[in-house]
């Protein structure tokens, strides 16, 4: 007789230790890999993609959601549970204000979301993570590649799209009047 595995929730996730392994969960099913040593590409990257993101959310009126950035934690789905480390995301003002003190991740669906590519990303990881946020209801998610200095859209039911170095990224309707010249985030 087969035995059925417990899905593992965001609470074990989090209870788990941390040996420099990292770990994720998938409809409640837990993935791991060693550990990323951020190089600094990655790194500035991430500095850049933060502060137009910030500069845009500075001009936004009230009430404002928040950038968060640096593997934020956010809990996509509940029951099984969705739970990712994030390396920016934009929350909405509606998500934000639905979090207790007590918590120390996201839970809900940022309107966008921002993975930077690392070396030893794998395809299928980053698709599986693709799948999983535009699944969970992620308006909008960029894929950055600082090696060949692209972005890569995708939205739901969409086909994604390439910007290179000498076009604009914007990011209509989910974030309204923000554009930024794709070479700037990798100056």
């Amino acid at each position: 007789m087969a035995t059925v595995a417990t899905p593992i929730t965001t609470s074990d996730l989090l209870a788990m230790p941390e040996n420099g392994t990292q770990r994720w969960l998938v409809a409640g099913e837990l993935r791991e890999r060693p550990m990323t040593v951020r190089n600094r590409f990655h790194s500035r990257t991430l500095v850049r993609v933060c502060k137009f993101l910030d500069n845009w959310l500075d001009q936004q009126p009230p009430p404002r959601g928040q950038v968060l950035a640096g593997e934020a934690g956010v809990r996509l789905a509940r029951d099984p549970d969705t739970t990712f480390g994030i390396d920016v995301v934009y929350v909405s003002a509606e998500v934000i204000v639905q979090q207790t003190e007590e918590s120390t991740l996201i839970d809900g669906v940022p309107t966008l979301a921002v993975e930077i590519l690392s070396p030893n990303d794998t395809l299928e990881d980053v698709h599986e993570k693709i799948d999983a946020l535009l699944a969970a209801g992620v308006a909008l998610v960029w894929i950055i590649d600082p090696y060949d200095r692209t972005v890569r859209t995708y939205r739901p039911e969409a086909e994604p799209e390439l910007f290179n170095v000498r076009q604009e990224l914007t990011a209509e309707p989910q974030l309204p009047g923000f554009r930024v010249p794709v070479a700037r985030l990798f100056e």
